[in-house]
């Protein structure tokens, strides 16, 4: 069955069974590369997206509640994206650049969430996404660094 909706701001119909999971859609016949298979149960954050604004493990995101969402990759995020990703990169937050795509989304989501959070706050949203380098104090110099707080 063709299931519609938004990626990355254009419009796409895939034909996928209501049971497949939009990670296998994105890096199968969608041909997006940006979220990554880590867990496989929500827990990890590698294959983090947005659909219709909020933060989800694409993992368990099933076809069938796709029709007309709109879901956006790290690719999608624009300019936020960007400016998060040279923020996780200037402060040693990456290393081999798995985990990126979905710190980078995660921290875009609070961004549009809350305009000027906390540090703290934002550092607990992130508490599922896991750096399997240990780059997590380097995530903690980027958020901190993003909010204007030292």
């Amino acid at each position: 069955m063709n299931r519609h909706f938004s990626l990355d701001g254009r419009p796409v119909a895939v034909d996928a069974a209501g049971d497949a999971r939009l990670l296998e859609l994105l890096r199968g016949p969608l041909a997006v590369t940006g979220p990554k298979p880590g867990c496989g149960i929500g827990r990890c954050g590698a294959c983090l997206v947005m659909v219709d604004g909020a933060p989800v493990p694409s993992c368990l995101v099933l076809a069938s509640r796709l029709e007309g969402a709109e879901v956006t990759t790290v690719d999608g995020l624009g300019s936020d994206g960007v400016t998060v990703l040279h923020a996780l990169a200037d402060a040693g937050a990456v290393q081999c650049g798995y985990c990126s795509a979905g710190m980078t989304v995660a921290i875009v989501g609070a961004l549009r969430t809350v305009p000027r959070p906390e540090p703290g706050a934002v550092l607990e949203l992130l508490e599922g996404q896991l750096c399997r380098c240990g780059g997590h104090e380097g995530l903690r110099r980027a958020v901190q660094a993003l909010f204007g707080r030292g």
